[in-house]
């Protein structure tokens, strides 16, 4: 709207328009740029102030951490970096705040400091946790990995009861159920806002099949559901944009190599680490989503998520994401014939990781 004090010159122009010289008509022109100037100033200057948040990282000078951390401190969509770690985080963000982008970067040490990292943000990101090693399983990370996001949980749930918290610590299938049942013990669950990040899968079938088909991955979008974890892991080929055709037998192979991905980069690392680079970089997608979602605008990810689309309690989907979290849930797309046996293969595992993530803390 105009100010209350331009209103009378542009009523009284308008009105007399009609009558008034040439240089008189050019006056009230002037006026109207006035109106249109300051009402597109006016909606910068509110997005610029929406367009930020303090996000938190859990595990910040890991191996995944340290790459989603400069990711993050790239962003213009962030104002304010919390790292939290058990140790080296003086380092990470000493080295992270030589960068010149606006956002701050502040270190937190240790379990008597990590409430402080956690105050005031609005996105908390763990990737905190051991990485899978040759011959190892994202469940075989369990033991470990399930009581590290327990402790992280908690003091979020003291903390910042309010925030956006996404999932990277493997096993996501058990490690989301935990972060859940936390919450809810401590009476601030909010299952629209606690999200398993399952982008990778998504990242990689994208990548994958534009390689088949010698396409940009960037314009290359495939749907997948289900977990984060070998045959949970259920890229919809069929619903790729733009469409594609493949072979029986071709479907089948890029199938597996979506599921067995994480093990492929495993190997190949021989032992010195898992997927760190491009889990960062999905994180960071994921994590920038939610930021524009608290901002405002409507945002449709898929996310390992409470959920009742089929029978398990947990399930990855696509959403839409809004100010207060998920306000949508999508549900699964129409399957063809091969997709409903993977559906039918993943659908006993989930319920087996969920019910460890429950089990657990039970204890």
């Amino acid at each position: 709207m105009l100010p209350q004090y331009l209103k009378p010159i542009l009523n009284v122009t308008q009105q007399g328009a009609k009558r008034l010289s040439t240089s008189a008509k050019i006056i009230i022109r002037l006026v109207n740029d006035i109106e249109t100037l300051y009402v597109s100033v006016k909606y910068s200057l509110r997005h610029t102030r929406e367009c930020n948040a303090k996000v938190a990282i859990l595990g910040a000078s890991g191996g995944i951490g340290q790459p989603l951390s400069l990711l993050m401190k790239q962003s213009p969509l962030v104002t304010e970096l919390s790292l939290y770690d058990v140790v080296n985080t003086p380092g990470v963000a000493a080295d992270l705040s030589h960068m010149d982008t606006p956002a701050k970067v502040k270190a937190y040490t240790g379990p008597e400091e990590l409430k402080d990292a956690l105050k005031g943000t609005q996105v908390v990101i763990i990737p905190a946790g051991v990485p899978r090693k040759p011959g190892m399983t994202r469940d075989d990370l369990f033991s470990t990995n399930a009581s590290i996001v327990r402790d992280l949980t908690q003091a979020i749930a003291e903390v910042s009861p309010k925030a956006f918290i996404a999932i990277i610590s493997n096993p996501v299938n058990s490690t989301v159920p935990i972060a859940s049942e936390v919450l809810k013990k401590a009476g601030v669950y909010d299952p629209n806002r606690v999200f398993g990040v399952t982008t990778l899968d998504i990242v990689r079938a994208n990548t994958f099949i534009a390689e088949a088909k010698g396409l940009n991955p960037q314009n290359v979008s495939v749907p997948v559901i289900g977990g984060h974890s070998g045959v949970t892991i259920i890229p919809l080929i069929s619903q790729t944009k733009p469409s594609v055709s493949f072979p029986e037998d071709k479907v089948k192979a890029l199938t597996m190599r979506i599921q067995e991905a994480g093990t492929e980069v495993v190997k190949a690392k021989a032992g010195t680490g898992s997927a760190t680079l491009s889990m960062a970089y999905a994180g960071a997608r994921f994590g920038f989503s939610l930021i524009k979602a608290l901002n405002g605008e409507r945002i449709t990810e898929y996310c390992y998520v409470k959920s009742d689309v089929c029978d398990t309690k947990y399930f990855s989907t696509a959403v839409v994401l809004g100010k207060g979290g998920i306000e949508k849930n999508l549900g699964i797309e129409k399957l063809n014939a091969y997709e409903k046996e993977l559906l039918n293969a993943a659908i006993p595992e989930l319920k087996k990781n969920v019910e460890k993530g429950e089990q657990f803390m039970k204890k």
